[in-house]
């Protein structure tokens, strides 16, 4: 089991938040119950303050209230109570068909809406408008309905009416109607909405705004930045607006998204929306010292932040800053960060890294459970491994599972203990036991194949991954490495090829298949389109293996100086490492 550093970007996506993609419920028919719809992908919106003008009361009909009328407005209340949707939904729509009295169409839309009877909502709002024309809370419900049941031809005069009926507080309009439009499917047709309903207010921001996200949702990214931009000029200091645009620049290129934000945060210092979605991306991007220095600056606008204090002491531990690391970890423990078992791990982490085991295994024990209780024993078994005490580590590890699923994953760290220490046979002979165990395991079975190689049980590694292939026809890995261990020992060349090439198809960006397929192609005496995928690896993960691969082609292929370079690189920050060091010694003795 390989623990490594902690990956700083997922305790970033705390911050933020992801939309779904939107779907069209069918229309059906008034006792019919219809599935929600989800929700927009557009960023939430975050209007001006508004002003909302006096509303003059309905004109209510002329007909009584009679009891006969309050009566089945008790008995459909009645049925709602009881869970009799169909029935309390209908007996709404008949008496709002009845009475034609705003308040009672008003109630049965609400009611329809509720239980999700859109073709009976849909009907009683429009006898609510009818009956009340200047109420804009009615036209809205209306328009909103007739998008859902893809009726934008219908919905585009209340839209109109509704957008100009409060001229006070239109742009408040247009941000609502990105989220009433942005239900239907047809993302062409609502972008062609969008322009025809913003026409008439080429001066105002959220106007632009709102075309800019119907061009972004309908695959436009082009006029969605043109739109933008036009919103920016109109409004130079909205925060959100210079945060869409950063989105639909980051769609294309970071560097360019990166280059915006730092643009407009010289300008807008104080924008620390934007400031986080800069320093997020500057972690995608892995410039943690920029990211760091980001997240500092909000950490001064928000001390007690639980988030952004983790933040700042995962990327301080990413770059061995463990004094800044430690005291920021602290801090997120005073301020009940909402995973303290995450921080305690990170304690124990920073705490091995100074050469502190006492303190490390306290920190490590402390951990009760989360996503970091396996790795905080996992962690805790290793140092004790490295004082020594390898079978207190392994008794540690045995016991620690509290259940199946635990149980597996602890067997598989006393295996790596075992590797870590060399005795490949010890760790092949414990994933055998946990495989008899639970046969049908893909994660056992796949680290027992790795431990058949070290001690040449060639047979166990080729059944196993078999077994996993079938049993996961989409796990990548199970085809690389059966494809890679063929063609490192030189032998079945044309399978070898086959099985990366499929492991390529299901993770195209994976470096460590990329490389795998640059050996095959290089025992295959395809050297040439060999160097293209080493390189392309190394590239996206300059690591010690990948090197040691693609500085044996160039070598192969009289690039001596190139592949000397390559290998020197990787010696730095892997000094120890046995296939890079070997490879070294081999051409360069």
């Amino acid at each position: 089991m390989n623990i490594s550093k902690p990956a700083v970007w997922f305790s970033l996506l705390a911050l933020g938040a992801c939309a779904q993609q939107p779907t069209q419920p069918q229309a059906e028919s008034p006792v019919q119950p219809e599935q929600p719809a989800a929700a927009a992908p557009a960023p939430a919106p975050k209007p001006r303050v508004v002003v909302r003008p006096q509303v003059k009361p309905p004109t209510l009909p002329a007909q009584a209230m009679s009891q006969t009328v309050l009566f089945k407005l008790l008995l459909a209340e009645i049925a709602l109570q009881r869970g009799q949707n169909n029935v309390a939904v209908q007996s709404f729509l008949d008496l709002a068909k009845e009475t034609k009295d705003p308040r009672i169409a008003q109630r049965a839309t609400e009611v329809a809406l509720n239980t999700r009877f859109l073709g009976a909502a849909l009907e009683t709002a429009g006898i609510w408008l009818a009956a009340d024309p200047e109420n804009q809370q009615a036209r809205q419900v209306l328009a909103a309905l007739l998008v859902n049941q893809a009726r934008l031809a219908d919905a585009e005069p209340h839209l109109q009416t509704w957008l100009a009926a409060d001229k006070d507080n239109i742009g408040n309009g247009f941000m609502q109607l990105n989220t009433i439009l942005m239900r239907h499917q047809d993302k062409a047709a609502v972008l062609e909405l969008t322009q025809n309903l913003a026409k008439p207010y080429p001066s105002l921001p959220e106007a632009h705004y709102s075309i800019a996200q119907a061009a972004w949702a309908a695959g436009q990214p082009p006029l969605a930045l043109t739109e933008i931009r036009a919103a920016l000029k109109l409004r130079a200091d909205w925060e959100q607006a210079a945060l869409f645009q950063g989105q639909v620049l980051q769609r294309t290129s970071n560097a360019d998204a990166l280059a915006y934000y730092q643009s407009y945060l010289k300008s807008h210092p104080r924008a620390m929306d934007l400031r986080l979605s800069y320093a997020r991306l500057l972690v995608t991007d892995k410039k943690y010292v920029e990211a760091r220095t980001e997240f500092q600056t909000l950490l001064k606008e928000f001390p007690n932040n639980a988030d952004v204090t983790m933040a700042v002491a995962l990327l301080s531990l990413q770059l061995n800053d463990f004094d800044a690391a430690e005291t920021q970890l602290q801090h997120a423990l005073e301020t009940d960060y909402k995973d303290p078992d995450a921080v305690r791990f990170y304690l124990g982490q920073v705490n091995e890294e100074r050469k502190r085991p006492a303190d490390a295994l306290r920190w490590y024990s402390s951990v009760n459970g989360g996503d970091q209780y396996v790795p905080a024993r996992a962690r805790y078994a290793g140092i004790l491994a490295k004082q020594g005490k390898m079978d207190d580590a392994r008794k540690y590890l045995q016991d620690a599972g509290r259940n199946g699923a635990e149980r597996v994953q602890f067997t598989q760290a006393e295996a790596q203990l075992l590797r870590d220490a060399n005795d490949f046979r010890a760790a092949f002979d414990v994933l055998g036991q946990a495989v008899a165990k639970n046969p049908n395991s893909a994660e056992l079975l796949y680290d027992q194949a790795m431990a058949a190689e070290k001690v040449d049980r060639m047979d166990v590694l080729e059944s196993n991954l078999r077994k996993v292939i079938q049993m996961k026809p989409d796990y990548a890995h199970a085809y690389n490495a059966l494809g890679y261990t063929f063609a490192d020992r030189n032998t079945r060349l044309n399978e070898a090829y086959a099985l990366v090439e499929q492991a390529l198809k299901l993770a195209p960006d994976d470096p460590f298949i990329m490389d795998s397929m640059g050996w095959v192609l290089f025992r295959m005496n395809q050297n040439d389109a060999a160097v293209t995928f080493l390189q392309r690896a190394f590239e996206i993960r300059p690591d010690a293996e990948i090197a040691a691969h693609l500085g044996e082609v160039l070598w192969a292929m009289g690039r001596q100086d190139e592949a000397k370079k390559v290998w020197a690189t990787a010696l730095k920050d892997n000094p120890a490492n046995e296939l890079l060091s070997a490879t070294v010694k081999k051409f360069s003795p």
